[in-house]
């Protein structure tokens, strides 16, 4: 398998890395979005787990919006809504992932649930940005047919 059949081409280019920044910085309005409205439920005497599904719901969406208009902008097609279940599907991933960190964190290692949280927020980042690049904003490719030349029949046989 090649690097260009692969994918791996992709990482040497501008746009990826650029594309790439623009992830991790929405991603960090994310982290204060999923981190500080945890923190609130939770003070207002919400189950943590409880807190953190609703804070990385919320996050989420933040997420989708600011991916949508900035980070992957020329890559979106379809209806809007369609782009935010199918991102928030793919994101669900990343939730389980994180509670489970939280939970485990939390009930088993004794870490306080803030930290557990931005460990299973760092722990599902990655799996995220591959969802998004690879399935969320798929960049549409123009399908180009061959003409049809006289005598290309014959060629064919």
């Amino acid at each position: 398998m090649t690097a260009r059949s692969s994918g791996l081409h992709n990482v040497f280019t501008v746009d990826y890395w650029r594309r790439f920044i623009k992830f991790n910085l929405v991603g960090l309005t994310g982290v204060l979005v999923n981190e500080g409205l945890l923190v609130l439920l939770a003070a207002g005497g919400l189950y943590y787990i409880y807190a953190s599904a609703i804070a990385i719901e919320v996050s989420i969406i933040s997420n989708f919006v600011l991916n949508d208009f900035w980070t992957f902008r020329d890559r979106r097609h379809g209806h809007v809504v369609t782009r935010l279940l199918k991102f928030n599907g793919l994101m669900l991933i990343g939730l389980v992932v994180n509670l489970l960190i939280l939970y485990a964190g939390t009930a088993y290692l004794g870490v306080n649930y803030a930290l557990s949280n931005l460990l299973g927020i760092v722990a599902a980042f990655l799996v995220r940005y591959w969802l998004s690049v690879k399935y969320a904003w798929i960049k549409k490719e123009e399908q180009s047919v061959a003409p049809e030349l006289p005598g290309n029949a014959l060629l064919a046989d």
